[in-house]
């Protein structure tokens, strides 16, 4: 279960490629091609290992308090899809 007072951090199965959208996202191990909708969703995803836990990832990013729960909606689907995983 996802929990953003926890430290998390980009899966080091997952390979990240930036576009002008957001990211391309493959994970290597079940072979699943997704996608980050936002740059600001990119750079939360590789600040998260910097932070001790997701709400100070957000902060870090810039991201302002109101859109906080539509990005930790985002960041808790892809806990489940194994994009990031707790440290």
């Amino acid at each position: 279960m996802f929990d953003p007072e926890r430290p998390y951090r980009c899966s080091p199965q997952v390979a990240l490629r930036p576009e002008p959208f957001g990211a391309l996202v493959y994970h290597f191990g079940t072979r699943r091609l997704s996608f980050l909708k936002t740059p600001e969703l990119l750079r939360i995803v590789r600040s998260l290992e910097l932070h001790d836990d997701v709400r100070s990832a957000l902060d870090g990013a810039g991201v302002r308090p109101e859109r906080h729960a539509a990005y930790l909606r985002a960041l808790a689907g892809l806990a489940t899809a194994g994009t990031i995983e707790p440290r």
